[in-house]
C-alpha cells in the first residue's frame, strides 16, 4: 500500500506542475498535437485515395487495362495529349476475336473546345468511348445509338452522330440537359463547325478523371481532334469472358501483344499511384518534419523543465529522495503532455478531414477521398505515445545526470 500511496503521491506532484507552468504544458501539447494530425491525415488520404480508386475501378466492369505507354502531354497541339496505343480499333478487332476477351473498347482522353452558342468557348475533358453496355449508366436520358459507325472499317467516312453523353457536372457548367446541343472540336475551327446533341447524362466516365467530361464515340473524338491518320487512343479497357481468370488473359494479351502493357485493375491503380511517387515522398517527408518537430519541441521544454528545476531536485536528492521517483515525476509529466497532445490530435482530425474532403470535392470532383478509421486513429495517437516517449526519456537521462551537490552549492 505504501509503494502504491509513494507513486499516486509521486503522479499528483507531475499533474500539478502542467496547471503550474501552463505556457510550457500549451506550447508541448499543441506540438504533440501537430505530429499526430499530420500523420492521421497523410495515413487518411492515402487510404481514401486507394480505396476510391479501387471502388472506382471496381465499378467500371472492366477486367483489364491495355496501354502502349504513359499518356505524354504536347502542350499547343490539338487535344492536348499524345495518346500512345495506335492502330486502336485493329487492336480493339483482335482482341474481341478471343475466346478468353468478352468485350474490348478503346478510350480516348483529349482536351475540347466547348461552347452552348458558337461564340464564347471553355475546355473541358472529352473522352471518345462507347457508350452503352451495362458497365454505363444514366441518371437521364440513354446511350448513343449507331456506335462507332463514323470509323468505317479506318475509312473515317461513315456518318457522324454527333451525339454526346454530358456529366453532371458538364449539365451544370453549361446549364444544358438533354435535348440541348454543344459546339465541341479540338480547335475553335472545329468547334465551331461541330454541333453535338446531347442524348444523355452520366458520370461513369467523370469518375476516373475528375471532370466536367462530354463522351462521344471514338472515331468522332479522333476525327474532330485530328486523330484518325494513327487510330490512336488512350488505353484499352477489356472485360474477359465469363469464367476466364484474369491474370491468365492478361499474361496471355501481353505474350500477343508484347508492344503493349497489360494491368489489372489493382495494377492499373499502383501505376497511376507511382507516378505521383514525387508527390507522395513529399506528404511523407512533411510528416516526418512534423513527427520530429514534435519530438525536438517537447523534449526541449523537459530539459528545460528539469534544467529549472534542478536546485529543487538537488534538494530533494540531498533529503534522500530516490533518483527512480524522480524520474517517475519527469516521466508522467512528459506522458501526460503527450497524451493530451494525443487527444487533441485526434480530435481535430476529425473536422479536418471533413475540410479536406470538401476541398477535394471542389477541385477533383471525388467525394469521400480522405478516409479515417479507428485503425488510422489510433496509429495517431500511438505517435503522441512515441513523442513523449523520447522527450521523457531524454529529460530523465539528463535528470540522471545530475549531481545534488553541485545544484546546493
Amino acid at each position: 500500500m505504501r509503494v502504491i500511496s509513494r507513486v499516486r503521491a509521486l503522479i499528483g506532484v507531475a499533474l500539478v506542475q502542467l496547471r503550474h507552468e501552463r505556457l510550457r504544458t500549451v506550447l508541448a501539447v499543441v506540438g504533440v498535437a501537430m505530429a499526430v494530425l499530420s500523420s492521421v491525415l497523410l495515413a487518411s488520404v492515402g487510404a481514401g485515395v486507394v480505396a476510391t480508386g479501387q471502388e472506382k475501378f471496381d465499378q467500371s466492369g472492366r477486367d483489364l487495362w491495355v496501354s502502349g505507354g504513359p499518356v505524354q502531354l504536347r502542350p499547343g497541339s490539338v487535344g492536348g495529349f499524345q495518346n500512345s496505343l495506335v492502330d486502336a480499333h485493329t487492336v480493339e478487332r483482335q482482341l474481341e476475336q478471343r475466346e478468353d476477351v468478352r468485350t474490348a473498347n478503346p478510350l480516348i482522353f483529349q482536351t475540347l473546345y466547348a461552347s452552348t452558342d458558337g461564340e464564347e468557348y471553355e475546355t473541358l475533358v472529352g473522352v471518345g468511348a462507347a457508350s452503352s453496355g451495362g458497365s454505363v449508366s444514366f441518371s437521364k436520358g440513354g446511350p448513343i445509338e449507331g456506335g462507332d459507325s463514323h470509323y468505317a472499317g479506318g475509312s473515317y467516312d461513315g456518318p457522324m452522330q454527333h451525339e454526346v453523353i454530358i456529366d453532371p457536372r458538364t449539365a451544370d457548367q453549361y446549364n444544358v440537359s438533354v435535348g440541348d446541343t454543344l459546339y465541341l472540336g479540338g480547335t475553335l475551327a472545329t468547334a465551331r463547325n461541330n454541333e453535338f446533341t446531347i442524348v444523355g447524362i452520366s458520370s461513369t466516365y467523370s469518375q476516373f478523371v475528375g471532370a466536367a467530361t462530354v463522351v462521344m464515340p471514338p472515331s468522332e473524338m479522333q476525327e474532330i481532334t485530328g486523330t484518325t491518320a494513327s487510330d490512336r487512343a488512350t488505353m484499352m479497357s477489356v472485360q474477359v469472358a465469363d469464367g476466364a481468370d484474369v491474370e491468365a488473359t492478361a499474361t496471355a494479351i501481353e505474350q500477343d501483344f508484347p508492344e503493349y502493357t497489360v494491368r489489372t485493375n489493382r495494377e492499373q491503380l499502383e501505376s497511376m499511384l507511382e507516378e505521383q511517387a514525387v508527390v507522395l515522398a513529399s506528404g511523407v517527408g512533411l510528416v516526418v518534419l512534423a513527427v520530429v518537430a514534435g519530438v525536438l519541441l517537447l523534449t526541449n521544454l523537459q530539459l528545460s523543465f528539469v534544467y529549472r528545476h534542478r536546485e529543487t531536485f538537488g534538494a530533494l536528492t540531498a533529503m534522500g529522495t530516490s533518483r527512480s521517483s524522480l524520474a517517475v515525476v519527469v516521466l508522467t509529466n512528459t506522458l501526460a503532455l503527450g497524451l493530451l497532445g494525443g487527444l487533441v490530435g485526434v480530435g481535430l482530425a476529425i473536422p479536418s478531414i471533413w475540410g479536406l474532403n470538401y476541398v477535394a470535392a471542389a477541385l477533383s470532383g471525388f467525394e469521400g477521398v480522405v478516409s479515417v478509421s479507428e485503425r488510422i486513429l489510433a496509429g495517431g495517437f500511438a505517435v503522441s505515445l512515441a513523442v513523449s516517449l523520447v522527450g521523457g526519456l531524454a529529460a530523465t537521462l539528463y535528470l540522471s545526470r545530475l549531481r545534488p551537490l553541485e545544484q546546493l552549492r
